[in-house]
């Protein structure tokens, strides 16, 4: 079984970080899920969570919210 993460199989682990992420950013901010959704993926955050070498996939949500927080 090959369990190396690619930048091609990548976007296998983004959906439940992104789902944790919205659910927090959408509590936090009191915005709709829709709306945390969209600012996560307009942020640098996501730019640099979506590629691999930054490793930021390695991060669980409460280490990206601090992420999204401090770059955006």
């Amino acid at each position: 079984m090959n369990l190396n993460v690619t930048q091609q199989n990548l976007h296998l682990f983004l959906p439940s970080k992104i789902s944790w992420m919205a659910a927090m950013l959408a509590s936090e901010k009191n915005i709709s899920i829709t709306d945390a959704i969209k600012t996560i993926y307009a942020s640098n955050t996501y730019k640099k969570l979506e590629t691999e070498s930054t490793k930021l996939w390695h991060l669980g949500p409460v280490a990206l919210m601090e992420e999204l927080q401090e770059n955006g």
